[in-house]
Protein backbone atom coordinates (compact mmCIF):
# COMPACT_ATOMS: atom_id res chain seq x y z
CA UNK A 1 0.00 0.00 0.00
CA UNK A 2 1.44 3.24 -0.89
CA UNK A 3 0.43 6.44 1.04
CA UNK A 4 2.13 9.03 -0.76
CA UNK A 5 -0.43 11.24 -2.36
CA UNK A 6 0.23 11.53 -6.26
CA UNK A 7 -1.12 15.22 -6.25
CA UNK A 8 1.40 16.35 -3.89
CA UNK A 9 5.24 14.73 -5.56
CA UNK A 10 6.83 17.11 -7.50
CA UNK A 11 10.19 16.24 -9.54
CA UNK A 12 12.83 18.34 -9.00
CA UNK A 13 14.60 21.05 -11.06
CA UNK A 14 17.92 22.49 -10.56
CA UNK A 15 17.70 26.34 -11.00
CA UNK A 16 20.18 27.59 -13.60
CA UNK A 17 23.27 28.99 -12.65
CA UNK A 18 23.01 32.63 -14.36
CA UNK A 19 26.14 34.74 -15.45
CA UNK A 20 25.36 37.18 -12.91
CA UNK A 21 25.56 34.82 -10.10
CA UNK A 22 28.83 33.22 -11.27
CA UNK A 23 31.04 35.96 -11.23
CA UNK A 24 33.81 34.15 -9.14
CA UNK A 25 36.07 33.08 -12.29
CA UNK A 26 36.19 36.84 -13.67
CA UNK A 27 36.56 38.35 -9.90
CA UNK A 28 39.84 35.62 -9.64
CA UNK A 29 41.39 36.07 -12.48
CA UNK A 30 41.19 39.59 -12.32
CA UNK A 31 42.68 39.60 -8.52
CA UNK A 32 45.50 37.20 -10.07
CA UNK A 33 46.26 39.95 -12.57
CA UNK A 34 46.14 42.46 -9.88
CA UNK A 35 48.37 40.89 -7.48
CA UNK A 36 50.78 39.55 -10.27
CA UNK A 37 51.36 43.23 -11.55
CA UNK A 38 51.78 44.29 -7.75
CA UNK A 39 54.76 41.37 -7.23
CA UNK A 40 56.02 42.84 -11.04
CA UNK A 41 56.09 46.11 -9.75
CA UNK A 42 56.48 46.10 -6.44
CA UNK A 43 58.86 42.80 -6.18
CA UNK A 44 57.11 41.69 -3.47
CA UNK A 45 56.82 37.42 -3.31
CA UNK A 46 53.77 36.81 -1.44
CA UNK A 47 52.06 38.98 -4.00
CA UNK A 48 53.09 36.56 -6.95
CA UNK A 49 52.00 32.95 -5.01
CA UNK A 50 48.44 35.05 -3.95
CA UNK A 51 48.16 35.25 -8.01
CA UNK A 52 49.15 31.76 -8.74
CA UNK A 53 46.78 30.49 -5.71
CA UNK A 54 44.11 33.14 -7.30
CA UNK A 55 44.58 32.03 -11.48
CA UNK A 56 44.14 28.25 -10.33
CA UNK A 57 40.57 29.11 -8.17
CA UNK A 58 39.68 31.04 -11.31
CA UNK A 59 40.72 28.32 -13.96
CA UNK A 60 38.65 25.79 -11.86
CA UNK A 61 35.96 27.19 -11.38
CA UNK A 62 35.42 28.63 -15.60
CA UNK A 63 32.87 27.45 -17.54
CA UNK A 64 33.12 25.55 -19.91
CA UNK A 65 31.53 27.86 -22.59
CA UNK A 66 34.53 30.93 -21.66
CA UNK A 67 36.91 32.26 -23.70
CA UNK A 68 40.43 30.06 -22.40
CA UNK A 69 42.53 33.16 -23.37
CA UNK A 70 41.77 34.93 -20.47
CA UNK A 71 42.27 32.30 -17.88
CA UNK A 72 45.07 31.46 -19.64
CA UNK A 73 46.72 34.89 -20.22
CA UNK A 74 46.05 35.21 -15.96
CA UNK A 75 47.96 32.08 -15.18
CA UNK A 76 50.93 32.61 -17.80
CA UNK A 77 51.24 36.18 -15.87
CA UNK A 78 51.10 35.03 -12.33
CA UNK A 79 53.98 31.98 -13.22
CA UNK A 80 55.82 34.97 -14.91
CA UNK A 81 55.63 36.72 -11.71
CA UNK A 82 56.85 34.00 -9.83
CA UNK A 83 59.56 33.69 -11.68
CA UNK A 84 61.17 37.48 -12.76
CA UNK A 85 60.16 37.97 -8.17
CA UNK A 86 62.72 35.18 -7.44
CA UNK A 87 65.14 35.55 -10.43
CA UNK A 88 65.58 39.51 -8.89
CA UNK A 89 66.18 38.25 -5.40
CA UNK A 90 66.45 34.26 -5.22
CA UNK A 91 66.41 34.47 -0.92
CA UNK A 92 64.15 32.77 0.57
CA UNK A 93 59.83 34.60 0.81
CA UNK A 94 60.00 36.46 4.18
CA UNK A 95 56.31 36.93 5.36
CA UNK A 96 56.07 40.70 6.61
CA UNK A 97 54.06 39.92 9.87
CA UNK A 98 55.56 36.81 10.79
CA UNK A 99 59.28 38.03 11.90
Amino acid sequence: MDNRRQARIHRFRPALITQIDDALPDYMNLMGMIFSMCSLMLKIKWCAWIAIFAALVGFANSRTTDDAKQVLSSFMLSISAVVVTYMQNPAPMTIPFMQ
